[in-house]
Protein backbone atom coordinates (compact mmCIF):
# COMPACT_ATOMS: atom_id res chain seq x y z
CA UNK A 1 0.00 0.00 0.00
CA UNK A 2 1.59 3.52 -0.94
CA UNK A 3 2.13 6.30 2.15
CA UNK A 4 -0.85 8.57 1.99
CA UNK A 5 -2.10 10.88 4.28
CA UNK A 6 -5.35 8.82 3.81
CA UNK A 7 -3.23 5.80 5.12
CA UNK A 8 -5.58 4.08 7.55
CA UNK A 9 -4.75 3.91 11.41
CA UNK A 10 -6.32 1.76 14.13
CA UNK A 11 -7.48 1.30 17.51
CA UNK A 12 -4.68 -0.33 20.23
CA UNK A 13 -5.29 -0.23 23.65
CA UNK A 14 -7.47 2.68 23.54
CA UNK A 15 -5.27 4.95 21.50
CA UNK A 16 -5.19 5.50 17.70
CA UNK A 17 -1.96 4.10 16.36
CA UNK A 18 -0.82 4.97 12.89
CA UNK A 19 0.09 1.58 10.82
CA UNK A 20 3.57 1.99 11.79
CA UNK A 21 4.57 5.19 13.78
CA UNK A 22 3.40 4.43 17.30
CA UNK A 23 2.01 8.09 17.38
CA UNK A 24 -1.30 8.28 18.81
CA UNK A 25 -4.15 9.31 16.51
CA UNK A 26 -4.43 12.69 18.65
CA UNK A 27 -1.00 13.55 18.75
CA UNK A 28 0.35 13.07 15.09
CA UNK A 29 -3.17 15.14 14.02
CA UNK A 30 -2.40 17.44 16.57
CA UNK A 31 1.54 18.43 15.45
CA UNK A 32 1.32 17.52 12.22
CA UNK A 33 -1.25 20.44 11.69
CA UNK A 34 1.03 22.49 13.91
CA UNK A 35 2.89 25.44 12.33
CA UNK A 36 5.82 25.32 14.02
CA UNK A 37 7.39 22.80 16.60
CA UNK A 38 9.95 22.88 18.97
CA UNK A 39 13.12 20.45 18.89
CA UNK A 40 15.74 19.66 21.29
CA UNK A 41 18.49 16.98 20.56
CA UNK A 42 19.86 15.29 23.97
CA UNK A 43 23.53 15.93 24.08
CA UNK A 44 26.22 13.48 25.12
CA UNK A 45 25.58 14.33 28.67
CA UNK A 46 21.73 13.26 28.67
CA UNK A 47 20.89 17.03 28.34
CA UNK A 48 18.88 18.63 26.38
CA UNK A 49 20.44 21.12 23.99
CA UNK A 50 17.78 24.76 23.79
CA UNK A 51 14.97 24.32 21.75
CA UNK A 52 14.46 25.49 18.57
CA UNK A 53 12.01 26.26 16.51
CA UNK A 54 11.53 24.30 13.01
CA UNK A 55 8.58 23.30 10.88
CA UNK A 56 7.08 20.15 10.62
CA UNK A 57 5.58 18.15 8.28
CA UNK A 58 2.89 14.81 8.42
CA UNK A 59 2.92 11.84 5.60
CA UNK A 60 0.68 9.59 5.84
CA UNK A 61 1.11 8.34 9.69
CA UNK A 62 4.93 9.90 10.23
CA UNK A 63 6.11 13.46 11.23
CA UNK A 64 9.31 15.03 9.53
CA UNK A 65 11.61 17.71 10.30
CA UNK A 66 14.69 19.30 8.48
CA UNK A 67 17.22 21.87 9.20
CA UNK A 68 16.97 24.91 7.07
CA UNK A 69 20.68 25.63 7.40
CA UNK A 70 21.27 21.55 6.60
CA UNK A 71 23.61 19.30 8.40
CA UNK A 72 25.74 21.78 9.78
CA UNK A 73 22.75 23.95 11.37
CA UNK A 74 22.70 24.00 15.45
CA UNK A 75 20.13 21.30 16.49
CA UNK A 76 20.36 19.16 13.47
CA UNK A 77 24.46 18.73 13.86
CA UNK A 78 23.85 17.98 17.59
CA UNK A 79 21.14 15.19 16.64
CA UNK A 80 23.15 12.31 15.77
CA UNK A 81 25.24 12.55 19.12
CA UNK A 82 22.42 10.44 20.90
CA UNK A 83 19.95 10.26 17.69
CA UNK A 84 17.23 11.08 20.43
CA UNK A 85 15.45 14.71 21.68
CA UNK A 86 12.35 16.24 22.54
CA UNK A 87 9.63 18.06 20.68
CA UNK A 88 6.91 20.07 22.63
CA UNK A 89 3.94 21.32 19.62
CA UNK A 90 0.52 22.53 20.45
CA UNK A 91 0.58 21.58 23.83
CA UNK A 92 1.74 17.87 23.32
CA UNK A 93 5.69 16.96 24.87
CA UNK A 94 7.18 14.31 23.59
CA UNK A 95 10.70 12.24 23.91
CA UNK A 96 11.48 11.08 20.03
CA UNK A 97 14.41 9.00 18.26
CA UNK A 98 15.63 10.62 15.39
CA UNK A 99 15.57 8.21 11.83
CA UNK A 100 16.91 9.50 8.82
CA UNK A 101 14.01 8.62 6.41
CA UNK A 102 14.35 6.60 2.91
CA UNK A 103 15.30 8.76 0.39
CA UNK A 104 12.36 7.42 -1.79
CA UNK A 105 10.29 9.93 1.02
CA UNK A 106 11.90 13.02 -0.38
CA UNK A 107 9.28 13.61 -3.15
CA UNK A 108 6.10 13.18 -0.61
CA UNK A 109 8.12 14.82 2.39
CA UNK A 110 9.07 17.86 -0.48
CA UNK A 111 5.54 17.78 -1.24
CA UNK A 112 4.36 18.35 2.13
CA UNK A 113 6.59 21.34 2.95
CA UNK A 114 4.98 22.88 -0.64
CA UNK A 115 1.32 22.13 0.43
CA UNK A 116 1.33 23.04 4.39
CA UNK A 117 4.06 26.01 4.15
CA UNK A 118 2.84 27.63 0.79
CA UNK A 119 1.24 31.10 2.36
CA UNK A 120 4.94 31.99 4.00
CA UNK A 121 5.62 31.99 0.50
CA UNK A 122 8.61 30.72 -2.03
CA UNK A 123 11.41 32.91 -0.49
CA UNK A 124 11.46 30.50 2.80
CA UNK A 125 9.47 27.34 1.08
CA UNK A 126 12.23 26.40 -1.46
CA UNK A 127 15.92 26.62 0.51
CA UNK A 128 13.21 23.43 2.59
CA UNK A 129 12.75 21.66 -0.18
CA UNK A 130 16.50 21.66 -1.85
CA UNK A 131 19.41 19.34 -1.41
CA UNK A 132 20.96 21.18 1.55
CA UNK A 133 18.45 20.67 3.72
CA UNK A 134 16.75 17.31 2.18
CA UNK A 135 19.83 16.01 3.30
CA UNK A 136 19.37 17.41 7.27
CA UNK A 137 15.81 15.25 7.04
CA UNK A 138 14.91 13.06 10.61
CA UNK A 139 11.47 10.77 10.96
CA UNK A 140 10.17 11.65 14.28
CA UNK A 141 9.49 8.78 16.59
CA UNK A 142 8.65 9.12 19.70
CA UNK A 143 9.71 7.10 22.40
Amino acid sequence: MPLTAETPSFWVEGSWVGLMSGWTHNDLASIGAAHELEIAPYLDDGTLRRYTIIWVVRVADDLYVRSWHGRSGGWFSRAPQSHQGRIRADGIERDVTFEEPDEALRPAIDQAYRRKYALAGNTYVQPMIEAEAAAATFRLVPR
